[in-house]
């Protein structure tokens, strides 16, 4: 027996990692992960105390975040958070426009923390300046494991950000068009009875 009851769907199983929501959460996860980095210290610099400010303590040195290590990486960070939000709304077209803002915004995370990585006393001597006037000092630097976990994070949303392309593939983009026809289909016609029937006639309506 055949019948639109026997009928089964063969649209394909949706892999666990292309789900719209695993996809974006993931990758607002790791753009808050870069995000509260640049909150947390980068770098500690130890300089003489006599150039020490009042606000600065000579036993634990010159504390630098990560907003002041590397300036750009805050603002990348909400880039991409942003990115993922409006990648499960966005269209086709437009996935594939947010996968390339994703992208350069992790390129440029990496690439900012690596900077820091590379020369921490560069990234710290506009702090230095602030703290004591003077740049330039022969200071001593040490680096914290925030800058290589903002490598980390910017790494895997530039991964995260190539994984849309692939799994929109399984995503389904409603429209207005498909919306109303979806409402028409999930409305049958009711049987009418003879109240409504009146009803109808009375708005001169044909009930038949």
């Amino acid at each position: 027996m055949t019948g639109p009851a026997m009928v089964k769907s063969t649209s394909p199983a949706v892999p666990r990692w292309a789900r719209k929501s695993t996809l974006v959460l993931v990758i607002a996860a790791l753009a808050l992960t870069v995000f509260g980095t640049t909150t947390q210290t980068w770098l500690t610099v130890q300089l003489d105390p006599s150039q020490l400010g009042q606000g600065v303590s000579s036993q634990n040195g010159l504390q630098v975040q990560g907003s002041k290590a590397a300036t750009t990486v805050t603002a990348l960070a909400l880039v991409a958070l942003a990115g993922g939000l409006a990648a499960s709304i966005a269209g086709r077209i437009a996935r594939w426009v947010i996968t390339a803002i994703i992208l350069l915004a992790a390129a440029g995370i990496v690439a900012a923390a690596a900077t820091v990585l590379a020369d921490p006393l560069a990234a710290a001597q506009g702090s230095i300046a602030a703290a004591t006037g003077i740049s330039g000092s022969n200071v001593q630097v040490a680096l914290t494991a925030f800058p290589v976990l903002a490598v980390v994070a910017g790494s895997l949303l530039g991964l995260g950000a190539l994984a849309i392309v692939p799994a929109g593939r399984y995503w389904k983009s409603r429209t207005k068009y498909d919306a109303a026809a979806s409402a028409g289909a999930s409305d049958p016609a009711q049987p009418a009875d003879e109240i409504e029937s009146w009803d109808r006639l009375s708005r001169g309506d044909d009930p038949t």
